[in-house]
């Protein structure tokens, strides 16, 4: 579901010629509200109600998975060659390459799902092995509200190609792709779920920690940069009130 809804994101510069930038932003603020939403209600409290539950100090996991979570998210940011639209190519991050600039552009998207594939196998991994602190009904909210923001994404990848001169089909092939990762770092965060339960309180604090860093270093400077930053607020807002009605009416 997360995929095809990238993909259907990526689908948007097959009618469109050209997106605003307003809406862009807002896009972009949307995404960052649901990520900070899902990080709190799927994540950290599940973290700490689990702790608490296996009679540790509930603030030990959510503490120490936090912020490893986000040590690890600056490393793969630190390390990954990507590069940010409207930027010009030797303002690229990471590992210097000879890649394409395409390659470099999808590669950026691409960092913000590792956390957020991580985080939905994570929460269905818990649900899977029966923990009272964690249900299906969960983890589907936080797949829905992850896959609605998947669909800015998506956005933001293929809408900057078609500027560097793609055809449609090109970015549509290469925004779809951008969202692969996600499957695969779900199985991995559920494998890893189900393998190692006792880490479980770590690993969902680790996604959290992980999806906020991408929120504050990637979303939130892309969304304000524009001109046009109420929007890119109130999208936020918006984004953050839909991923906790999701947790809260289905969790």
């Amino acid at each position: 579901f997360t995929w095809l809804m990238t993909a259907a994101g990526a689908a948007v510069v097959f009618p469109a010629k050209e997106l605003n930038r307003r809406t862009m932003d807002a896009m972009l603020g949307f995404a960052a509200g649901v990520m900070i939403a899902a990080s709190c209600w799927s994540l950290l409290i599940p973290s700490i109600e689990m702790a608490e539950d296996w009679s540790i100090p509930a603030w030990i996991p959510a503490t120490v998975g936090f912020l490893v979570g986000a040590a690890f998210l600056r490393l793969v940011d630190r390390l990954l060659p990507h590069l940010h639209p409207g930027m010009a190519t030797e303002q690229a991050e990471g590992v210097k390459t000879g890649w394409q600039r395409t390659t470099l552009l999808v590669l950026a998207i691409t960092l913000h799902n590792i956390p957020e594939g991580l985080a939905v196998g994570v929460a269905f991994g818990a649900a899977a092995a029966g923990l009272e602190s964690a249900t299906l009904a969960g983890a589907v909210a936080l797949a829905i509200g992850i896959g609605i923001q998947n669909f800015p994404e998506g956005t933001a990848v293929s809408m900057p190609l078609r500027r560097e001169g793609l055809s449609r089909a090109k970015c549509f092939q290469y925004g779809q792709l951008s969202g692969i990762v996600e499957p695969v770092a779900g199985v991995a965060g559920a494998a890893l779920v189900l393998l190692a339960r006792p880490i479980l309180p770590y690993t969902l604090a680790f996604a959290a920690g992980a999806m906020i860093f991408v929120v504050i270093e990637e979303l939130v400077p892309e969304s304000q940069t524009g001109g046009h930053s109420h929007a890119a607020t109130w999208g936020t807002i918006l984004g953050f009130a839909v991923m906790m009605t999701l947790d809260v009416a289905l969790g």
